[in-house]
């Protein structure tokens, strides 16, 4: 008998308990590095499968439905995406609620937080279902379809509303595994649902079905992945379980619930207004140019948030057992990697996104210099705002987050109107960073006031760090007007030469020896050079 059980009598020990414990004595647990790594590999697998999937499945799906179907299509499934707005989020409060007590050792707890979820999702449900019947019976007229295919569009309109609810459903599972840092154990069963989807796609147009064919597949890819991901997690979380919570447990889930409801839609302001204000107060072509400009933007901010992303969840962890000196380091450590992947990447689409842009879709279409280093300093801002976002989530007190974030949303979407007719697009940039520095004052203090330290006092090294990458920018900035490259193959090369370069004077002018000797040693447990215990 282990030292665990012979401290709890033998009729309390449930088998929930004894698979939990022999789980964990199979092998040795991975450090947070470790599973960080692992964390961010799977999901980047994840994501090149489905970008695969789609860019292979959407050509075919157009030619199969035709243009105008294809639209009736995409309308109807954007058109479902807008429940989300009444579903009260218990799946993504699951999730850091979860990971907040990873240690905890009270499982049936943990299995009445999942009860809590659900009961929110019960709660909510009336709601989802009268928004559902009201898109469905109004889905043909949205669409403006003729009246033969009502009843095609409804009952397809129908199957996507299902499906949104059993999504909802299917994420309790998925929500404790990432919760309990072990996302990376689906490594590869996403990837392969994302292309078993495209598979059910392409045998649902094979087979003439239409659009209730393609309504059809989710639902079967939806229904295939619950009960996946429900094996997944009985095998690796041997404590995953459904309990019936108390009414006050409820109430409590469902504050935390609502609260991170509200932050998805402050956080929709924060990220989707860009374009809509622009097209309103300017023009559709200036959107045009924004777009294409930013991609590689949003590309960034996409990359820096998947790693980050992987990180997350273990150190939710850490400050669940209260280890807020260890937490204030490894959040130290987190804003470093940031920052180095910002100035190397950035420097990197200043340098070449004009040429990017030129060989896509035509130089003409590229924003020119200013909008283009507005909107690098733009993502790069948004990337620490969403870091500290995240350690706000993992202490579960949202209230403060969630009011300076309508504040800042209010205050861009108002810069913004205000700049863009006399600046256009370098209006929209400046009224976007301006607006959200109140979150990039304010979250630090959030964080710092909850673990219990003072403010961050290393004025110096942030100093060195900004100017640092400052002077990157502007030199990549200048020399992005003067190079052009002509070429796939010499834009690619161009690319990755620039890459590294700015990585190396990056970590050499703007990191202090002490750090660069902590990241390489973080670098050197991924890489399975040392051993990695604890963290």
């Amino acid at each position: 008998m282990t030292t665990a059980e012979a401290n709890i009598p033998a009729t309390e020990i449930s088998a929930y308990e004894l698979a939990a414990q022999k789980q964990q004595q199979k092998k040795p647990a991975r450090g947070l590095t470790q599973r960080a790594y692992l964390n961010a590999f799977s999901s980047f697998i994840d994501y090149g499968a489905k970008v695969a999937t789609v860019s292979i499945v959407t050509p075919l799906v157009v030619a199969g439905l035709g243009n105008s179907m294809f639209g009736v299509w995409q309308m109807l499934s954007r058109l479902v995406t807008y429940m989300q707005a009444a579903d009260g989020r218990p799946t993504q409060a699951l999730k850091w609620v979860i990971a907040n007590r990873q240690a905890d050792a009270d499982f049936d707890a943990k299995r009445r937080q999942i009860g809590s979820a659900l009961g929110v999702w019960v709660m909510f449900l009336p709601v989802i279902l009268g928004l559902g019947v009201v898109m469905v019976w109004m889905a043909p007229v949205v669409t403006k379809v003729p009246a033969e295919m009502y009843l095609t569009v409804r009952f397809t309109c129908a199957l996507l509303v299902l499906n949104f609810l059993l999504t909802n459903l299917v994420a309790l599972p998925e929500s404790v595994l990432r919760g309990m840092n072990l996302g990376y154990k689906r490594m590869g069963l996403q990837a392969s649902l994302n292309i078993l989807g495209g598979a059910l796609t392409f045998g649902a147009l094979y087979m003439g079905w239409g659009l209730k064919g393609l309504a059809s597949a989710q639902v079967a890819l939806t229904l295939l992945t619950g009960a996946m991901f429900w094996l997944v997690v009985k095998k690796y979380v041997p404590w995953f379980g459904i309990a019936r919570s108390s009414l006050k447990e409820v109430r409590a889930f469902l504050k935390v619930s609502i609260w991170w409801f509200a932050w998805t839609l402050i956080n929709r302001l924060l990220l989707a207004s860009d374009i809509l204000i622009l097209g309103f107060v300017a023009s559709t072509s200036a959107v045009t140019v924004y777009a294409l400009t930013s991609f590689a933007g949003q590309t960034l901010l996409s990359i820096v948030t998947m790693l980050i992303g992987a990180v997350t969840p273990g150190l939710g962890g850490v400050i669940g057992e209260k280890k807020f000196e260890k937490a204030s380091a490894l959040r130290r450590e987190m804003r470093t990697v940031s920052w180095l992947l910002l100035t190397a990447i950035g420097s990197t689409i200043l340098l070449w996104n004009r040429s990017f842009i030129s060989l896509w879709v035509g130089e003409e279409r590229f924003a020119g210099f200013w909008p283009n280093l507005l909107i690098v300093l733009m993502v790069a801002q948004f990337v620490f705002i969403r870091n500290d976002a995240h350690l706000i989530d993992l202490t579960l007190q949202l209230k403060e987050k969630v009011l300076m974030g309508a504040i800042a949303a209010v205050l861009s979407i108002g810069l913004s109107a205000l700049l863009i007719p006399r600046l256009g697009i370098v209006g929209l940039c400046l009224g976007m960073i301006s607006g959200r520095m109140v979150l990039t004052v304010s979250y630090p203090f959030i964080i710092n006031s909850f673990l219990g330290r003072p403010a961050d006092r290393r004025l110096g090294e942030a100093l060195r760090r900004a100017l640092t990458t400052l002077s990157i920018y502007g030199a990549s900035g200048y020399l992005g007007r003067l190079w052009l490259a002509d070429n796939w193959l010499v834009w690619a090369a161009c690319v990755g030469v620039s890459f590294a370069v700015s990585l190396g004077v990056a970590s050499m002018a703007g990191l202090s020896t002490e750090m660069r000797r902590s990241l390489f040693l973080r670098l050197s447990m991924i890489r399975g050079l040392r051993a990695s215990r604890g963290v």
